[in-house]
């Protein structure tokens, strides 16, 4: 676990989890966090003891609120090298997000790719990217309607608003809502339920799910600046967005209409 400066890395019992601890900035993550993120994805995957992996962030505030707003403004986001959600997808083995809080923008898009999502009561969802001027786009903005159809859909990354647990569930963003104290014990026994299965009838299963998502997953955030946007990060849009974030304003994104 020494090897990680902003994650946690653990294996108990054929779960291994990867714990966000950046608490400062309620799990915000830089290029360095994601790095480490796929770091120890990759250990798991390659770990013939691990069985499921869970994703999860310290404490009780947050699970993750995406990218840190100071890192986006210094041009994190144009130089972004981000693969979780697609290596989630593209896993032999069970991926289980633990809500333990706020998951938002990137937090809330890699809880929704994983394949099981157990939230706590006051978790609290949304994304983030037009509000800011992070140009979401690409395969991890287009799945979301697999999940909760086209409607929501596009209310939650359009609109940014926020969601509670309840209307996570109801919408089918998680599979179960618990009490805080409760969260460990449901994540945990989701991730035995799994153990007990085949792993190779799990890699196939979802193999099958993966199938009808290969034509998105070609297209990430950065191809589909490149086409419909390519001067986006030049023309101080996203400027915008992270220094009004910053100074607690509203930004005006009028001159770029």
């Amino acid at each position: 676990m020494s090897q990680y400066a902003d994650i946690i890395y653990d294996v108990e019992r054929g779960v291994a989890t990867i714990t966000i601890n950046r608490p400062q900035v309620l799990n915000a993550f830089t290029q360095d966090t994601i790095y480490e993120i796929e770091a120890a994805m990759k250990a798991a995957e390659s770990d013939r003891s691990v069985g499921v992996v869970v994703l999860t962030g310290i404490g009780d505030r947050a699970f993750c609120v995406g990218g840190d707003i100071h890192w986006e403004k210094d041009g994190g986001l144009e130089r972004e090298e981000y693969n979780i959600d697609k290596m989630i997808v593209e896993s032999a083995k069970p991926y289980i997000a633990r809500i333990n809080g706020y998951a938002i923008g990137g937090g809330h898009h890699m809880a929704y790719f994983c394949d099981l999502s157990v939230a706590a009561e006051h978790a609290i969802f949304g994304q983030v990217g037009p509000k800011v001027g992070s140009p979401a786009s690409g395969y991890f903005v287009n799945h979301l309607a697999n999940i909760v159809g086209h409607k929501r859909a596009r209310e939650m990354w359009m609109l940014c608003q926020r969601y509670t647990a309840a209307q996570a569930l109801d919408w089918g963003l998680v599979n179960a809502v618990v009490p805080m104290a409760e969260l460990d014990f449901k994540v945990r026994s989701y991730a035995d339920e799994l153990l007990a299965k085949s792993p190779t009838c799990l890699r196939l299963v979802k193999a099958s799910f993966r199938d009808h998502m290969n034509h998105i997953m070609k297209r990430d955030m950065h191809s589909f600046v490149r086409e419909n946007a390519p001067n986006y990060f030049a023309s101080g849009e996203a400027n915008e967005g992270h220094s009004a974030f910053l100074e607690k304003r509203q930004p005006d994104f009028g001159r770029w209409r």
